[in-house]
């Protein structure tokens, strides 16, 4: 399971993704910067131990209308073969040294643990507290057969990014995330698979939404 170390960033997550996210095209910001807040999130364990991976929310408390952003991050020692567009910055970790930070959906890594965890062979840890489960992070499929392996191609939309395995199942993540009015995510008809989870308003009421779905093939 994931180990959480109480050390230094320089500069932090937070400030890598004050630079990054205006540049999405499912930012809701205006012109100004953003101002960033860890709003809630969970881990998930790369079984080689190599790779951390995160999904954060950023809460943007800039404006009159605050948003929270899924944002699911890899952290790799070396740079990613292949992944220079996917590249957010490089920070400097106070116990393992130079970390090379991307945005997640285009790190295999993250979409195949991502798929795990909706298949039920994966386990949603706590953010910030090593060695244990996330109890508020909820996964199923509706689908008796396992997802597909080699989901890829990551396509950012107005509020998701998506990604496609070679059969034609699309696996969305929800970039601009939307708290359900009685707390119970609610699942797309159409959706075989899913992922949700709980993150923390401006006000401070606990917010429950979907994060991730899983839709089958058109046709």
């Amino acid at each position: 399971m994931a180990v959480i170390h109480r050390t230094t960033l320089e500069p932090t997550k937070l400030e890598l993704l004050t630079g990054w996210l205006p540049t999405r095209p499912w930012y809701q910001g205006g012109a100004g910067a953003p101002e960033l807040a860890k709003a809630g999130g969970f881990r998930l364990d790369d079984p080689e131990g190599e790779v951390g991976i995160e999904f954060m929310v950023a809460a943007d408390l800039a404006g009159p209308h605050p948003a929270a952003y899924l944002v699911p991050l890899t952290y790799r020692g070396a740079p990613l073969d292949g992944g220079e567009a996917a590249l957010i910055g490089t920070t400097e970790h106070g116990v393992l040294g130079r970390r090379w930070v991307y945005d997640g959906c285009q790190d295999p890594v993250l979409v195949a643990q991502l798929a795990a965890l909706i298949d039920g062979r994966a386990e949603a840890q706590a953010q910030s507290v090593s060695h244990t489960p996330d109890r508020e992070v909820t996964a199923a499929r509706s689908s008796v057969d396992p997802l597909p392996a080699g989901f890829a191609g990551a396509a950012d939309t107005g509020e998701d990014t998506r990604l496609s395995a070679p059969d034609g199942t699309t696996l969305r993540l929800r970039r601009v995330l939307r708290p359900e009015p009685d707390g119970r995510p609610v699942v797309p008809p159409s959706a075989i698979g899913h992922v949700a989870g709980a993150w923390d308003l401006p006000d401070g009421v606990r917010a429950h939404g979907l994060f991730a779905t899983v839709h089958p093939a058109a046709g």
